[in-house]
């Protein structure tokens, strides 16, 4: 607090105290007092909260930023909770925004230090974990005050269960719906200062509009994602306990924490089910926590907070897939027996879940602080020490923190995260901004990446083998590898490749499961799940739940082998339904997606090669017509023209070496043979349409482009006309004016085998291929030459024109002539 207050004295702002007392300007000065205490007893018939709220808000248009914060800070201290509680609303509202997106608050998406240095510091510091702004989130807690948030602004499913009268499984929203009065409009939430606070400040990712693309942000520059970081190690800390909540005054003692609604002991974090029924919203009950549990209440809130806001988006399909035929049914009869019994009666659940179906596009921002959330939270896993992971250890002495630390991912996240996963998977443009997407997915497949016992790289730079202590992890995330990893190569085979930052994606992926032992690991975990089931038979009557953390009710079942299976068994189908159809990763289907993945590297090679050879045959062209003033590059052209002639020597090196580390890490997973069959590549489209070549000037071709297409549609009758003579004339112009039909021919490709259509064209003009650098060169070289014999320009041009009508002649002869022949 210190450092904070420094910082702001340096603005050197006076204090106002009439206005943060919330006295008029016009009251005389005897009646300002030195304690707002004092102010409220001398006028008891004054409302003062009402006073000192619209002095804020004037405040908040009046003054700089820095005295408005200096201002906050001495009413957080100054006033008691009882009047602070009024303007908390409206603070949390000012800094994160509105809900509804029309305000932005702060904006601290786009706040940076090193463009607002003074205005990043202050906001830092007040919305810090253990700055001023928690400080009154703690004191408001002290006190049990509830404010209310609307279901409205909830993601969809949570928000259809609600609007359905059906509680959702998390624990969050258990105890804090209540029903609007009579005549009253919508559901609203009843969350204590600290839900509140997390509430907004989660939902401010998702709310506010996308940054313009004009604005280049780096989102782990911006105060949001810093500040998301700062929680996330507050309040799950990788060493030590979480820090206490702040005092309400000095030498005064903590506030006591709310605990939570209702209580659910950590051996329950692993039984959620696939049936989605769920307690009625009527059948809320209020149970006290257990003691113990106050220690993590927070922390508990923070990630379930954060995972339901960020990762609880997903499509009308995904929600219904969750729900196995038995659980549906379950879920009918018992709304047909509770509805009549309502004040109001349920709504159809299609209807519910049709009225949620918003476009939700999760964007790249968003994507990048969930990655941050998984990164630390396997930190905050790992960070458990060695005698507390195993099962068999766990105790009654075992502190909250310990079993939540083994709880976070399996109960809060695993879930949704698939859910979300699946979304972007399917749901994401094709293009290179689906590397967050990528990164954010791999980071929870690795990890071993964020434990604090990190093997030292090889000297001989081989990736680090995975250790077997992470089988379990594998296993238990099954679908997390295999899945999704069928999705990535269905998005693969749909991208162009050659691209540098496409053949990069998949090199990142063929490196991360080619780790040594990984593919070991994901192929047993496919094992166990095709186990037969009659290796148990008491067992069959159960159905599968998700494993639980602690593996206590596991214990019973002595084969050990067995209890693996049926932990990987519960795991997917907890995700997909117990009516799903798996297809194994090393299966037949999936081996072939990967042959053809295979193929199409192998032909991008050939590409990235060819156009590299042709960028090292025409430098000098190049560098003599760029000073003659022909310009290579055209922006504004309207040519279609290929992205690779402006990626350069060194983008198209990386991308071959990407694709060759590629083809080779997927030999090694799946044992592929080598020796794959190379594709020869020919163009066979329309040939004025084809790429622009690296021995093309791009301005000039486009410009002839331009050109010629004015004079084929000027002149194109008078152009059929002449090439439908059958005299020597017509031969002469069908000789120019028609490209030679391609013969229909069959051309192998990854895909399949398809045969090209044989597309007739009428006659036209084609002058691309003075846009040449050998044809350009060339005419200068004759100029050049015949300068020497002292032949000026015009005679010189004279010879070049006779001398092409002579050969024009020839070919012509000789054409008509095969054509005879082959007749």
């Amino acid at each position: 607090m210190t450092t904070f207050r420094r910082r702001l004295a340096e603005w050197r702002l006076p204090f106002l105290k009439q206005v943060v007392l919330g006295v008029p300007q016009w009251f005389p000065k005897a009646t300002i007092f030195d304690s707002p205490r004092e102010t409220t007893m001398a006028f008891p018939h004054l409302q003062q909260p009402s006073f000192l709220l619209a002095s804020l808000k004037a405040d908040s248009i009046n003054k700089p930023f820095a005295q408005r914060c200096q201002d906050l800070v001495k009413v957080i201290e100054d006033f008691p909770a009882k009047e602070l509680h009024t303007i908390f609303p409206w603070l949390v509202e000012s800094i994160f925004g509105s809900l509804d997106g029309i305000l932005i608050g702060w904006n601290l998406r786009c706040l940076q230090g090193r463009m607002n240095p003074v205005e990043y510091s202050i906001a830092m510091e007040f919305l810090d974990p253990g700055g001023p702004m928690m400080k009154l989130v703690y004191k408001l807690q002290a006190e049990d005050y509830k404010f209310d948030f609307p279901v409205s602004y909830l993601p969809g499913p949570v928000k259809a269960s609600i609007q359905e009268r059906v509680l959702p499984d998390s624990p969050l929203y258990h105890n804090k719906v209540q029903f609007p009065p009579t005549g009253g409009l919508g559901l609203n939430l009843a969350l204590n200062p600290f839900e509140y606070y997390i509430f907004f400040f989660a939902l401010s990712l998702i709310t506010q509009k996308p940054l313009p693309v004009s604005l280049h942000v780096r989102t782990s520059d911006c105060a949001y994602f810093i500040l998301v970081d700062r929680y996330l190690s507050w309040f799950l800390p990788t060493e030590g306990s979480v820090p206490p909540p702040l005092s309400s005054s000095p030498g005064g003692t903590s506030p006591s924490p709310a605990p939570r609604t209702p209580a659910m002991p950590f051996a329950f974090y692993g039984l959620h089910h696939t049936s989605l029924l769920k307690r009625h919203i009527s059948h809320q009950t209020s149970v006290n926590a257990d003691p113990a549990s106050h220690e993590i209440w927070r922390s508990e809130t923070l990630l379930q907070v954060f995972v339901e806001m960020w990762l609880h988006h997903y499509s009308l399909e995904m929600y219904q897939k969750m729900q196995s035929p038995h659980a549906k049914l379950e879920v009918l009869h018992y709304r047909l027996s509770v509805s009549s019994a309502l004040h109001s009666p349920a709504q159809p659940s299609l209807q519910a879940l049709h009225a949620y179906q918003e476009s939700f596009t999760p964007t790249e921002e968003h994507v990048l602080v969930v990655r941050l959330l998984l990164k630390h939270l396997h930190a905050f896993a790992n960070s458990l020490k060695p005698e507390q992971t195993s099962p068999s250890t766990h105790s009654h002495a075992t502190s909250p923190l310990e079993e939540f630390k083994r709880a976070a991912v399996p109960r809060f996240v695993q879930q949704k995260l698939y859910l979300f996963l699946q979304h972007c998977f399917g749901h994401w443009p094709l293009d290179a901004s689906f590397r967050a997407v990528l990164e954010m997915w791999l980071s929870y497949l690795q990890p071993w990446r964020y434990a604090p016992e990190k093997q030292a790289q090889s000297s001989d730079s081989q990736p680090r083998c995975v250790s077997e202590k992470w089988a379990h992890f594998v296993q238990e995330n099954l679908l997390m590898y295999t899945k999704l990893f069928v999705g990535f190569l269905n998005r693969a085979l749909r991208t162009d490749l050659v691209s540098p930052k496409n053949a990069l994606m998949v090199f990142r992926v063929a490196k991360v499961f080619a780790q040594p032992n990984l593919a070991e690991m994901i192929q047993k975990g496919e094992q166990l799940f095709l186990e037969p089931e009659l290796v148990i038979p008491h067992r069959q009557h159960r159905l599968f739940t998700a494993p639980t953390v602690t593996g206590s009710f596991l214990s019973p079942w002595p084969p050990a082998v067995t209890d693996a299976s049926f932990k990987v068994k519960s795991h997917v189908y907890s995700l997909e339904g117990q009516d799903c159809k798996y297809t194994p990763m090393f299966g037949p289907e999936v081996r072939t997606l990967v042959l053809r993945l295979a193929q199409l590297i192998t032909q991008a090679k050939q590409t990235a090669k060819s156009i590299s050879d042709q960028c090292v045959e025409s430098p000098a062209g190049h560098s003599f017509l760029s000073w003659l003033g022909f310009s290579p590059t055209d922006p504004n052209g309207l040519y279609p023209a290929n992205d690779l002639d402006e990626m350069g020597q060194d983008s198209i090196r990386k991308t071959d070496e990407y694709l060759e580390k590629a083809l080779e890490y997927l030999r090694q997973i799946f044992r592929i043979i080598n020796g794959l069959r190379r594709f020869e590549i020919e163009y066979q489209g329309d040939s004025e349409l084809q790429p622009i070549r690296s021995y093309e000037i791009p301005s000039l071709v486009r410009a002839l482009f331009r050109l010629s297409s004015t004079i084929n549609r000027r002149f194109a009758d008078q152009m059929v006309a002449l090439c439908s003579r059958d005299d020597f004339l017509g031969s002469f112009c069908r000789y120019h004016l028609t490209e030679p039909v391609l013969a229909n021919r069959h051309l192998l490709s990854p895909v399949g085998r398809r045969q090209v259509a044989n597309h007739a064209r009428g006659p036209r003009l084609s002058l691309r291929f003075l846009g040449s650098y050998r044809t350009l060169l060339s005419l200068l070289l004759f100029f050049f030459v015949a300068s020497l014999f002292c032949i000026g320009p015009l005679p010189c041009t004279l010879l070049l024109v006779l001398g092409y009508l002579l050969y024009a002649m020839a070919m012509t002869l000789l054409t008509e002539r095969g054509k005879l022949h082959q007749l």
